[in-house]
């Protein structure tokens, strides 16, 4: 896959990782759910994508973690949004939405007269 690809899909997916934690503090596999259930389970996020990305985002700030216990009672590490990662959430919602609504009219224009 070339670079360019590569950086879209982590961009993207580091969007919908800030969205999920904007409902409260989730564990890992807790987040992935969230994506597949909000995506129509369209998007499959596994592990080798998911922790690269959750550990990307914490050295930028944007997320921090704490070890706690998980619903089964199991140790867990869980992810919660901070200040400037809710700011970063609202800049790139903004910025994808433009983005997509862009590539939609394109994909919808009626071809120009040659």
């Amino acid at each position: 896959m070339p670079p360019a690809s590569i950086d879209i899909l982590r961009g993207t997916l580091d969007l919908l990782v800030l969205k999920a934690l904007s409902f409260g503090p989730r564990h890992g596999y807790a987040i992935a759910r969230w994506i597949e259930t909000a995506t129509g389970d369209v998007l499959e996020v596994g592990e080798g994508t998911l922790y690269p990305a959750l550990h990307r985002l914490e050295a930028r700030g944007w997320v921090s973690s704490e070890w706690g216990a998980s619903e089964h009672n199991r140790r867990a590490r869980f992810y919660d949004l901070t200040a400037a990662g809710r700011a970063h959430l609202k800049r790139e919602r903004l910025t994808w939405t433009r983005y997509a609504r862009a590539v939609f009219d394109a994909l919808d224009a009626p071809a120009l007269p040659a």
